[in-house]
């Protein structure tokens, strides 16, 4: 196909999270009209940022890996790498205050040295784990990274049930696997699948020696997944509509679409739907999916955070992680808030079905005792503020079974493609598998419309 033919065609993206975007910059890099369709009045999905009163807060505190590639392109694509920069090597402080003998800190860390042994000496010296816990762990490591995540057989069990099978303890469980694994599953042991639970181990903790250093937006999430997103798409020509609801998608003559939205009809080659599942199946058309009510049956799951502000410095670390408490995970977001009068702490409480729901009194009963117990120094502290923020349906559930409900980039419908981290792209729900159902769909539709396109991931193409 010629250049001008090319561009020529236009494409509708409907949903600016990280997919659509991804997928509406893909598509305009490569020649296409794009127009990209959001009903909320900013970018970003369920990682933005809001004020309250003289405050940026983000909804939630979201974290990557190293090994996230495809969410570091999209840091790099928008300009904001340097905004939210990697740790130079995993380093993570897990606090236990249910100890008898008092609170004991331990850390989880890596060495320069090959895989497994990066992360031998900090796992020998874990001081949370027996001696027998930490050798029973480094063997269900080895059976672990022996896994094909993408194996259908592991999708159907629990990663529970697989942990019992290979020795582990509660114990083992508690302070180590789900520690982990309920902060990138959202789900603990028993209600996550085996498949995804694979993937997250095999690839963060057992690819290379740097794959698990974590890193995190030093500036409102709003400000690289809005901001600088919105003038990446300008910069790239494509047309955005914010707060704009899609109302219906139809066939029109030529094997083109109709995308309707508030006072406009949109006339479309091609057109991705980049929105949650349950919104993908209200738009779909008849016959675009073979079975399109499985959709309906990919659950979702909740996070909870909670934010506390006090009126002096009460933690010296970025971020921990706690045990002996319900409290998972505590990050500093001072700075990035613009604070100025003392410490922001965010708590960031995954699998929060049973707590979702409950009371802002309520959870500041039950979680400010606990920051004392975890952080002496917020003993006499005032409290400037306390809130929360409730993504109810945050991520797809990652139950076992999960892997076969999630489809593919391509439908039935020539030119209709699907997006979303809910989609089949392997991973968990986090902002690396919703960039990566970008670049699957913009792909797909590339090659539909006669231009083959590089993956920008060469290990994934």
């Amino acid at each position: 196909m010629m250049d001008d033919e090319l561009r020529s065609r236009h494409a509708v993206v409907v949903g600016g999270g990280l997919a659509g975007i991804t997928a509406a910059l893909q598509l305009a890099e490569a020649g296409v009209a794009v127009t990209l369709v959001e009903g909320r009045p900013r970018l970003g999905g369920l990682a933005f940022s809001f004020r309250r009163g003289d405050l940026t807060i983000d909804n939630g505190q979201h974290v990557y890996l190293r090994c996230c590639t495809a969410y570091r392109w999209f840091l790099e694509r928008v300009g904001g790498a340097h905004l939210a920069p990697l740790q130079d090597r995993l380093d993570v402080p897990v606090l236990d205050v249910a100890r008898a003998k008092g609170p004991r800190l331990g850390r989880l860390r890596r060495t320069a040295l090959p895989v497994p042994l990066h992360l031998a000496a900090s796992l020998a010296g874990y001081p949370h784990l027996s001696l027998a816990e930490r050798a029973g762990v480094g063997r269900a490591a080895l059976a672990l990274g022996k896994l094909d995540p993408a194996d259908p057989a592991l999708d159907g069990i629990d990663f529970g049930t697989w942990l019992g099978r290979h020795g582990q303890s509660q114990r083992a469980i508690d302070a180590l696997w789900d520690l982990v694994g309920v902060a990138t599953l959202n789900a603990t042991a028993p209600n996550a699948s085996m498949g995804l639970a694979a993937m997250v181990f095999k690839t963060g903790l057992l690819s290379a020696p740097g794959a698990a250093d974590i890193g995190w937006a030093r500036v409102p999430l709003g400000e690289l997944h809005d901001t600088l997103a919105g003038k990446a798409l300008d910069s790239a020509g494509v047309r955005t509509e914010l707060s704009t609801k899609v109302r219906g998608i139809s066939r029109a003559e030529l094997g083109r679409w109709n995308v309707a939205v508030d006072g406009e009809l949109l006339e479309a080659d091609t057109v991705v739907l980049a929105v949650p599942q349950r919104e993908a199946h209200a738009l779909l058309p008849d016959g675009a999916l073979e079975d399109p009510d499985r959709l309906l049956d990919i659950g979702t799951a909740p996070i909870l955070n909670i934010h506390v502000l006090y009126d002096r410095k009460v933690l010296r670390q970025p971020f921990f992680a706690a045990l002996g408490t319900p409290v998972q995970w505590v990050f500093d977001r001072t700075e990035a808030s613009g604070f100025a009068d003392g410490q922001y702490l965010a708590l960031s409480q995954s699998a929060a079905e049973d707590e979702i729901d409950a009371p802002v009194a309520e959870l500041r009963e039950r979680y400010l005792p606990e920051l004392e117990r975890l952080l002496p120094a917020t003993r006499g502290a005032a409290v400037r503020d306390f809130f929360v923020t409730r993504e109810r349906t945050a991520t797809f559930a990652p139950s076992p079974g999960v892997g076969r409900l999630r489809p593919g980039a391509r439908t039935r419908a020539p030119g209709l493609y699907l997006a979303g981290a809910w989609t089949a792209t392997g991973w968990p729900a986090t902002m690396e598998s919703a960039v990566r159902s970008g670049f699957s769909a913009a792909g797909a539709a590339l090659l539909a419309l006669g231009r083959p396109h590089e993956h920008p991931l060469k290990e994934a193409a």
